[in-house]
């Protein structure tokens, strides 16, 4: 700037004055503070109604407490949280999935049911908007761009329990599997095989299926769990979760068996122990990525917040939606100061580790949680049923 430039600049500035200058300045400051970055929109898609929403409002509570801790902000930008009732079906899932998109949302987080997640890949990738999903992930989703998940790909369980049980369970050992008909449950059961052996002798046949029924009644499983002592076997493999899990423990019970139960841990997790008595689930063994027991700083934060707002401790399902929080956070972070969908799906290649309640894990090539797996006794603690820690299985993923 030349001396004369510079000399009538000097001249305006005074013209205007020092508390209209200071005034103008201040106020563009206080709007930055005030606002904290562009507002943003985040769809969660989440079982509402029907026998799912127990493990929906887990998965809304776990997004929404990262976003209570964090002043309603993800990488600085105040956050709207849209929500839609994932329902019981594809179709419904795949309409909540829509109407999400619609609005305008930078990504999309949640999704429980299995057929859910496959219905709507093609709506999400076509959209070219992320989607952080925090439960369901069959091994079937695969080669996507845009999904990511938070929670382990459905043969994981399977897979860390059969390797410890193939190393435990004696010569001579017979272990029947139970699980309902679908997409989610073959997965589990195939993991479980694998880990454990495919011709492992110890393992009493095929498996038996059941109803894939999601409201049961208190007759439900009995003709199977017939078939199923009818193995006479000495250990019993099951997938159930929610309220199958609940009348699955009863009927078990009350069929007369009394030998060692071993499942992924969704048959004990969230309300399923509210439910039962103590003598029905007290030979129950679970694997799972999660125990809300964890000695690290991260759960310590996570689970006493949790206990303080809702007053009970915390699931796997809160958890991987309490981290799909943060994946999303530390995205919308790297994608810059005005994030379209496309800037936040590559950062999120870019994020690193999470320092998370489960322990710490990273995202591997197929965008799932490479991470710990831990075994789980059901125990009295107090007055309640607990999914105790008992010790860490394997890393997988």
């Amino acid at each position: 700037m030349s001396q004369m430039n510079r000399r009538r600049a000097l001249q305006l500035l005074a013209a205007l004055g020092t508390t209209g200058l200071a005034a103008g300045c201040s106020s563009g400051a206080d709007s930055r503070s005030e606002s904290g970055g562009t507002p943003i929109k985040i769809g969660l898609i989440a079982p509402m109604t029907g026998g799912y929403k127990p493990i929906g409002d887990e998965i809304i509570n776990g997004f929404q407490l990262f976003l209570t801790l964090n002043n309603q902000r993800l990488g600085g930008h105040p956050v709207t949280l849209e929500t839609a009732d994932e329902g019981e079906t594809e179709k419904t899932g795949k309409a909540a999935a829509e109407g999400l998109l619609k609005k305008g949302v930078l990504a999309l987080t949640g999704v429980v049911n299995s057929p859910v997640m496959v219905g709507i890949r093609d709506t999400v990738e076509q959209a070219r908007v992320p989607l952080i999903g925090s439960n369901a992930s069959p091994k079937s989703l695969q080669s996507v761009v845009y999904i990511w998940r938070t929670s382990y790909v459905l043969d994981e369980p399977g897979m860390a329990l059969g390797s410890y049980l193939r190393q435990e369970l004696p010569r001579g050992a017979r272990v029947a599997i139970i699980a309902p008909e679908g997409v989610g449950s073959r997965d589990v059961v195939g993991g479980f095989r694998l880990g454990f052996g495919q011709d492992d002798p110890r393992i009493a046949g095929e498996p038996v299926w059941t109803n894939p029924t999601i409201s049961p009644n208190n007759n439900t499983y009995d003709n199977d769990i017939r078939k199923v002592l009818l193995k006479r076997p000495t250990a019993i493999f099951c997938f159930f979760a929610g309220p199958p899990a609940v009348h699955f423990i009863k009927q078990l019970y009350r069929a007369g068996y009394r030998g060692p139960i071993y499942a992924p841990g969704f048959l004990t997790e969230g309300t399923v122990l509210n439910e039962v008595k103590a003598i029905e689930a007290a030979n129950i063994t679970t694997a799972l990525n999660y125990s809300a027991d964890l000695n690290n700083t991260a759960n310590r934060t996570f689970a006493s917040a949790y206990r303080k707002t809702h007053n009970t401790s915390p699931t796997t399902y809160a958890t991987a939606s309490y981290d799909a929080a943060q994946v999303l956070d530390k995205a919308i972070r790297l994608a810059g100061p005005d994030p379209d969908p496309q800037q936040v799906n590559l950062a999120l290649g870019k994020i690193g580790q999470i320092d998370s309640p489960r322990g710490a894990w990273q995202f591997n090539q197929p965008r799932t949680p490479q991470q710990k797996w831990y075994l789980r006794k059901v125990e009295r603690d107090g007055q309640l049923l607990s999914n105790v820690l008992v010790n860490e299985l394997s890393t997988l993923g």
